[in-house]
């Protein structure tokens, strides 16, 4: 299959999707990768760890974890590089069970030990815990973790009075198709969900040739399909209002990031106690939300709290920067071809 799809489709049955930076005792957790697009015009988050040698510790491990299912790169007189499989007992395309076993084992020796990390700004402490993500190894614990949060917050909102504040959940993802465990608990909730998306401009895929550059146009009937369920749940508001960070209350809405000549890769999660106060939480790292990253790519995402004033104003910060240029969704009006339509719902799971 390798042979026969092109390099940029491939990734499409599953890849290694994680992202982490480190050197020493500090550690980066990010969505981005290393192309000269995320220094100059694509969006992401970057949250920096600095002298954390616990958390640094954890993902070194994580990766010497993986690196025993993955091929090492050697030199090569006749080429850039030759592949070296690290494992004579197990093939490449056949490594699910023993990647399975070790993953679990590794994140067990962490959970068993401590549930995550603590850090300390001043008075006030972090919490940081990673939640692992890998479908093909039936890994699912971003889904336990996202029912569970849900969970929480909406027995929260029904406890609030008909007039009192509740609380909103900030979601974004470059590739906005989310999985259909993810959208269940936000159209079956009572509290506020502002989402954000990528226009078809700041898809990476816009302007590709061939079928991929049918990408953008992809995602635009994926949010048309989420949107008519937004709409049949009740759950829908005016799209003006998602604009505004005091916005939302109760609804759903929907908006779309654009910049003149950037792209959007930015994913995550915020939780604000109430519509109009600074995140107390948030989910960070590798994971779309969507059902690619919860079936067959590898992630590692963290979920951070904290009652700190400062880290809450910083998180704020981050997530009026990325809603500044954002605009309401306007993919309702956007048309996409049959033919579209009917690759979607072919490989609608590999988006």
């Amino acid at each position: 299959m390798a042979k026969l799809v092109p390099p940029r489709f491939n990734e499409g049955w599953g890849t290694w999707h994680a992202k982490i930076y480190g050197a020493d005792d500090d550690v980066m957790i990010s969505g981005a990768n290393l192309n000269k697009s995320y220094f100059t015009n694509r969006q992401d988050r970057y949250v920096h760890f600095r002298s954390h040698p616990e958390f640094a510790q954890y993902c070194h491990s994580y990766l010497r974890t993986a690196s025993a299912f993955s091929y090492a790169l050697h030199p090569s007189p006749s080429s850039l590089y030759s592949l070296h499989w690290p494992d004579a007992n197990a093939h490449p395309h056949r490594i699910e069970h023993k990647a399975a076993l070790a993953f679990r084992k590794f994140q067990s020796s962490y959970t068993q030990s401590r549930i995550g990390w603590t850090h300390h700004l001043g008075e006030d402490r972090v919490l940081l815990f990673p939640v692992m993500q890998a479908g093909q190894f039936n890994i699912r614990e971003e889904e336990e973790c996202m029912r569970f949060l849900f969970d929480e917050v909406q027995n929260k909102a029904e406890h609030r009075g008909i007039h009192e504040p509740r609380p909103r959940i900030d979601l974004t993802s470059g590739y906005f198709g989310l999985y259909g465990l993810y959208k269940d608990l936000i159209l079956s909730s009572t509290f506020g969900c502002r989402i954000l998306a990528a226009s078809p401009k700041a898809n990476g895929f816009y302007g590709s040739k061939g079928i991929s550059g049918r990408i953008p146009e992809g995602y635009t009937y994926l949010e048309q399909r989420f949107m008519r369920a937004v709409r049949a749940a009740g759950r829908s508001e005016p799209g003006d209002a998602a604009l505004h960070i005091g916005g939302s209350q109760q609804g759903v809405q929907l908006s779309e990031w654009e910049r003149g000549g950037w792209t959007y890769h930015a994913k995550g999660l915020w939780l604000s106690p109430t519509h109009d106060s600074a995140p107390v939480l948030t989910l960070l790292g590798s994971t779309n939300l969507n059902s690619r990253s919860a079936n067959l790519d590898t992630e590692l995402s963290f979920i951070m709290m904290s009652s700190s004033p400062e880290l809450r104003r910083q998180l704020q910060q981050e997530v009026e920067g990325l809603w500044r240029h954002a605009r309401p969704w306007q993919g309702a009006g956007r048309k996409v071809r049959l033919g579209t339509k009917a690759l979607v719902n072919v490989v609608g799971g590999m988006l």
